[in-house]
């Protein structure tokens, strides 16, 4: 089917012009010094505290830049991005907790990101996985590493790094990717420059060591339109798209080639409240807006998605995931994030994790279409059917089609009569949705990681904490 486009041909290369302007004329907040010694040395100019990028220098990094970034699980699956398909990953980095038995939160500690893990990789529609939850009961220092350790021995999917956002976090998850394989092969990170047009010195020195590790990379600016970004959706993508690309050249003068995910995580602002907006429709068009800007590069293209403001799993939860959802994947994302999220990406459930599984399974159905060949149209059968019985049941074209996924077999859906709901408990999606989440904790099993490499997993997480945490 074709795709779904709110910017015409002309409009995206007047964003990629702005984006020019914007990295050539207005510069971007960059003091790292061996980075600027990288950036100048290729024809960037400094003033003051920002740095100004060439227009050329700006399109020969993305030609140069990798464009199908590739990840590959322990249990042998390789996922790779670009390839036509639509993949899905859950939220990244959630601080709380729902429970949707209780309608309470909690702070997520170290068992959940091993919980969370388990759940995902039980969820066929759950295609790579980020480590979900950021633990709480480990120092500050070592939360982005504590999650991809306790990731790694609950999943055999592939497994996507967590958030860096320093270059020594990168030096210990690559080596904790070792244990597993080819870190360039078993490992992707990713980092967030500061909106606006700001990358901190730390944040600098990550990329180049991502860059010189050879791991595939995705910036993930954050703007909000209307606080950190302009107000208007086209002028925060350009920004975005700017805050992007200055990354990207960094990480292509380090290592040309490196394979790039282009991301896009813009949000709006809530006029009346000053809070970010990740679950109204904007953000489904300014990720659509995205992908259509990243695939004019070449790039594949990672967004949201699953998204939601809302704080329990009710009405508004569902109508904004599901329109989130649905618009960039008709724009032809090819990879879709946020399973599991709640409250603006701040908190995550295990059953929002079961519904969006079921969610993902719709997605892929709507993009997928129907057919109007010979074949789906039918005439033959509607002549044999009103010469004959006059239903459809009983023809095998019907169960054809049933094989072939034309009507969605849900799992979680309600479909049966009033009577028979009645019969069977009243159960709705939500509490079947719980149940299945506590079933897969309860019987869902893992192949775990051979003792050796769990020891080796230990003897990293030690020495990073020798040397990034800070003595109290």
């Amino acid at each position: 089917m074709g795709q779904l486009n709110f910017l015409s041909e002309d409009d995206v290369k007047r964003i990629h012009h702005a984006t020019l302007r914007i990295l050539n004329e207005v510069g971007y907040v960059w003091t790292h010094k061996e980075s600027l010694e990288i950036l100048t040395g290729a024809g960037c100019k400094i003033k003051g505290n920002r740095v100004y990028f060439p227009p050329e220098l700006v399109e020969d990094s993305i030609q140069k830049a990798g464009k199908r970034p590739s990840i590959r699980g322990r249990g042998g699956v390789t996922k790779t991005l670009g390839d036509g398909n639509l993949y899905f990953h859950n939220l990244g980095g959630a601080r709380d907790i729902y429970d949707a038995k209780t309608g309470d939160h909690r702070i997520a500690q170290l068992q959940d990101v091993r919980d969370s893990t388990r759940v995902l990789d039980a969820l066929e529609n759950c295609n790579t996985i980020t480590p979900f939850f950021t633990p709480q009961d480990v120092p500050g220092e070592l939360m982005s590493l504590a999650m991809y350790r306790h990731a790694l021995p609950f999943t055999t999917k592939p497994l996507q790094g967590p958030g860096v956002q320093y270059g020594p976090e990168t030096k210990f998850a690559v080596q904790m990717a070792e244990v597993i394989g080819n870190p360039k092969e078993v490992l992707t990170l990713a980092l967030s420059p500061v909106s606006p047009l700001t990358i901190p010195d730390h944040e600098a020195e990550a990329v180049i060591e991502i860059a010189r590790a050879g791991i595939a990379f995705g910036a993930l600016p954050c703007p909000t339109a209307g606080a950190t970004g302009p107000m208007t959706i086209s002028g925060s993508i350009a920004q975005q798209n700017a805050e992007t690309l200055a990354v990207v050249i960094l990480a292509q003068l380090v290592n040309p080639g490196l394979p790039i995910i282009y991301c896009g995580r813009l949000a709006m602002m809530e006029p009346r409240m000053g809070s970010s907006v990740w679950g109204g429709v904007e953000l489904g068009l300014a990720s659509a807006g995205t992908v259509q800007l990243g695939h004019h590069y070449g790039f594949p293209v990672n967004v949201y998605g699953f998204s939601t403001n809302a704080h329990t799993i009710d009405a508004q939860d569902g109508f904004e995931r599901g329109l989130n959802a649905a618009i960039p994947a008709l724009a032809g994302a090819d990879e879709l994030s946020g399973i599991g999220e709640m409250e603006a990406g701040v908190m995550g459930s295990y059953a929002q994790m079961v519904l969006d599984n079921e969610l993902a399974f719709s997605i892929q159905r709507l993009r997928r279409g129907f057919s109007a060949d010979e074949d789906a149209l039918g005439v033959d059968i509607i002549a044999a059917v009103m010469d004959g019985s006059r239903n459809f049941l009983g023809q095998k074209h019907t169960m054809k089609y049933i094989k072939a996924g034309e009507v969605q077999l849900t799992k979680l859906a309600e479909r049966n009569s009033w009577e028979t709901w009645e019969r069977k408990g009243k159960q709705g999606m939500l509490e079947r949705a719980i149940d299945e989440a506590e079933r897969i904790l309860r019987e869902h099993e893992v192949e775990p990681l051979e003792p050796q490499q769990e020891k080796e997993l230990d003897k990293i997480m030690e020495a990073a904490e020798k040397e990034l945490v800070k003595k109290r």
